[in-house]
């Protein structure tokens, strides 16, 4: 059989390449005190060897899902290797080496190669020459080799004398995403065969679509006795949902990964949001060399590796930024020390986690080390051996180790970290890297500062009574006697939803009758693939509501003396009370928040087709809101009237959010929902998968205060506190579906997909559904 060419796959069908995930086995070893040896890369091998059951293979049995091993600069190898083509290389620390897969077709590769040596040239660099990798693919199947690209290393040293290491990594850095972006415009047929897995002074990554005994078989310089280094770590791909491709394997350039990011649009989209608001005093301009940071149909993994080096570009340690990303359960665990406790706190409004099962390994050459998710969801175990080797892995027994040379022997736990700093020689404990990360600056004396907590402002003036009566907001609002019965009496008695029988049997909203709300054509989608249930009662220590409302401060500043003033609730749900407290924060903290109200009503005659022109309109206000200096929107539709009819609340809050996120200004604005529409769990759900960072449901709370069955048995404001407490449990519930713990990391996720929308609105206003 003839196998042709398959060119990356895009969105058909059922197959969208931002479903990428994937499950593998990932490992590593080093010498603790940084002692380098071809041995512990022929060790490292053998442990991916031991992995192979973790991975998977397609219909060929010799294609792999992808496999790899990631080691520190092999300097002695390299300078005998160059030295064959009469290639003299500078001192070790003083040069980087970019490994760069590139097209077969000859016009293209060298279209690649111009544009790295273009970026190394106006970045101020020396180009010292190319290398081809010497490769063997005859263990390789036929599906493979036709996907094979061409790999070459490139030698680039620094352009000053006086740039230490690390301003070299920075400008490698910036010279690897400078030539990407500009291979991109060039839309080349087979532009998109172009990948750089590493470009560095300090690492060295092999990787392809490969099998786990492959890698040494394939990449003919693990062989070489010259090449040594004092940690290697390797990565076994399973790609459950996902195609596999040479650019996806792991290691990434810091990172392998095993298991599932769950709110990755959510991520994506807030780093893309941050882009006109971030600023950095190592990158500096260089900052704008780098958008965007993710490119579309980018996996988890290597979403996750992209933001990751970012955080380390921009001069946070290595460690610091894996506890930003993936932080332990911090908000509601008592045994938490106090400055560790503050540290999270601190850092949470700079980043929202990164969520789902996952145990990641990282390095940058210097320290290796790896961690667990909040809930602990994936294996991770290690040994520690008398002769100061440390091997760990997604599973025990990689690695023949005679027990009496085993000194401790410990799995990974929910939430922790494990370090070895190879420059120290030593493992540094979780407990004194989290307090040492914790003391380094006054997080404690910054959050008391700093924090407004939304319950504890002063008590404000009550909201003024609509004058239109309550039965015609209702019928507004499409509610039914089966809404006041069924759903909001039992909430507000018991505070519990409502209990139905299972699965729903109604018509789908596109082929009834009936008009529906805009939410019923959402469906709240579930982990799937490779995730255990989390159960929010039992895990209650690891879920969180609490809420940032107003601006987020600037991710990368890390050096910052005097951070920003922070809004924080506890709950997204608000009451009445805490609605008025935001309507008026301004006065509540001497103009620190500045809150603009949207209304989202526009003239009945206008009918349908109006409400386009009425989204551009709300979009455009937001917009110049911000620009006049207010930082806390809050969309409301509390003036609907028998003239004035309403945005579809979450139609309104997606446009927004997505608006925002486009023109780079949604981390400058909290974004508050009051809405007469929400009434259901699934309808707060959305709105805050949509963005919205609280919401107050106004209508569902006034309607609750009338119902005849409350009268004489619950007080009013009981019978909110009842309804919100069973709004809340229910968000625990639909979020623990999908694996995620954090409401912050819900927020923005848009974990759903529509059905029976057409295409071009979703794709307009719901950016990233399928």
């Amino acid at each position: 059989m003839e196998y042709q060419h398959r060119s990356p796959l895009f969105r058909q069908g059922l197959y969208d390449p931002r479903n990428e995930h994937d499950a593998c086995g990932l490992g590593f070893i080093a010498h603790i005190k940084g002692q380098k040896s071809h041995a512990i890369i022929e060790q490292a091998l053998k442990v991916l060897k031991n992995l192979t059951h973790r991975g998977a293979t397609g219909a060929d049995p010799l294609q792999g899902d992808g496999a790899g091993i990631l080691l520190q600069l092999p300097d002695a190898f390299l300078r005998r290797a160059c030295g064959r083509q009469g290639l003299t290389l500078p001192a070790i620390g003083q040069y980087g080496v970019g490994m760069v897969f590139l097209p077969r077709e000859p016009a293209s590769r060298m279209a690649c190669e111009q544009e790295i040596e273009r970026a190394v040239a106006s970045e101020g660099q020396i180009l010292l020459g190319w290398r081809d990798v010497p490769t063997d693919n005859s263990g390789l199947g036929l599906s493979v080799k036709a996907v094979e690209p061409i790999i070459r290393q490139v030698f680039i040293a620094r352009g000053a004398n006086d740039m230490d290491q690390d301003a070299l990594e920075r400008k490698l850095y910036i010279i690897r995403k400078k030539s990407g972006h500009a291979i991109q415009a060039l839309n080349l047929a087979h532009g998109k065969e172009f990948y750089v897995p590493s470009m560095s002074s300090r690492t060295l990554v092999y990787k392809g679509m490969l099998l786990a005994h492959q890698v040494g078989e394939y990449y003919l310089d693990l062989k070489d006795e010259y090449m040594v280094s004092a940690l290697a770590m390797v990565h076994q791909r399973f790609s459950t949902n996902t195609f596999p491709t040479w650019d996806l394997a792991h290691p990434f350039r810091l990172i392998c990964h095993n298991g599932e990011i769950n709110t990755l649009r959510g991520n994506v989209n807030w780093i893309r949001a941050r882009q006109q608001a971030i600023s950095s005093s190592v990158l500096k301009a260089d900052l704008d060399k780098i958008w965007p940071l993710i490119y579309d149909g980018q996996s988890d993994s290597a979403s996750f590796d992209n933001a990751i080096e970012l955080l380390v570009m921009g001069g946070y340690p290595l460690a610091q930024a894996m506890m930003m990303m993936i932080p332990e359960a911090w908000a509601g665990n008592p045994l938490m020390d106090e400055d560790r406790r503050a540290f999270y706190e601190y850092h949470a409004a700079l980043m929202e986690p990164w969520d789902g099962p996952a145990a990641i390994a990282f390095t940058d050459g210097r320290q290796i080390g790896a961690t667990l998710d909040r809930n602990g969801l994936r294996p991770a175990r290690y040994v520690v051996t008398d002769d100061d080797y440390i091997v760990m892995a997604s599973e025990v027994g990689v690695l023949d180790i005679p027990e009496h040379k085993i000194i401790k022997k410990w799995r990974l736990q929910p939430g922790k970290m494990l370090l070895v700093d190879l420059e120290q020689g030593r493992i540094i404990d979780d407990a004194e890297l989290k307090a040492q990360l914790a003391a380094a600056k006054p997080y404690r004396a910054w959050i008391d500062q700093t924090r407004i907590a939304l319950e504890q402002l002063p008590e404000p003036a009550p909201a003024l009574d609509g004058e239109v009566p309550l039965l015609d907001r209702q019928q507004a609002f499409g509610y039914s006697q089966e809404d006041l019965k069924l759903i909001l009496a039992p909430m507000a008695q018991g505070g519990e939803e409502p209990i139905g029988s299972m699965g729903n049997d109604s018509a789908l909203p596109v082929l009834s009758s009936r008009p529906k709300l805009l939410y019923s054509y959402f469906k709240q989608l579930f982990a799937q693939v490779t995730n255990p249930p989390i159960d929010p009662i039992r895990e209650e220590l690891v879920m969180s509501l609490v809420t940032f409302i107003g601006p987020r401060p600037n991710l990368l500043g890390f050096d910052e003396t005097s951070p920003p003033i922070r809004l924080e609730a506890q709950q997204p749900i608000l009451t009445s009370e805490n609605m008025e407290r935001i309507r008026h924060i301004g006065l509540f903290t001497g103009g620190v928040f500045k809150s603009k109200e949207l209304d989202i009503c526009y003239p009945a005659t206008w009918g349908a087709a109006g409400m386009e022109a009425a989204l551009a309109s709300l979009c455009a206000h937001a917009e110049d809101a911000l620009k006049l200096g207010f930082n806390v929107l809050i969309i409301s539709d509390r003036k609907v009237t028998a003239e004035q009819v309403a945005i579809p609340a979450l139609l309104a809050t997606a446009a927004v959010h997505q608006h925002l996120v486009r023109k780079g200004l949604r981390t400058s604005t909290g974004l508050v929902v009051e809405t007469g529409s929400a009434r259901e769990v699934h309808h707060f759900a959305l709105l805050g998968g949509y963005g919205a960072e609280a919401i107050h449901p106004y209508l569902a709370l006034e309607s609750i205060a009338k119902l005849p069955q409350l009268h004489g048995e619950h007080q009013p404001k009981d019978a909110e506190k009842r309804f919100i407490k069973a709004i809340c449990k229910g968000l625990y519930k639909v979020m623990s579906k999908m694996g995620i713990s954090t409401y912050q990391s819900y927020c923005g996720a848009q974990i759903f997909e529509a059905v029976g929308l057409n295409s071009a609105l979703v794709s307009k206003y719901f950016t990233g559904t399928p």
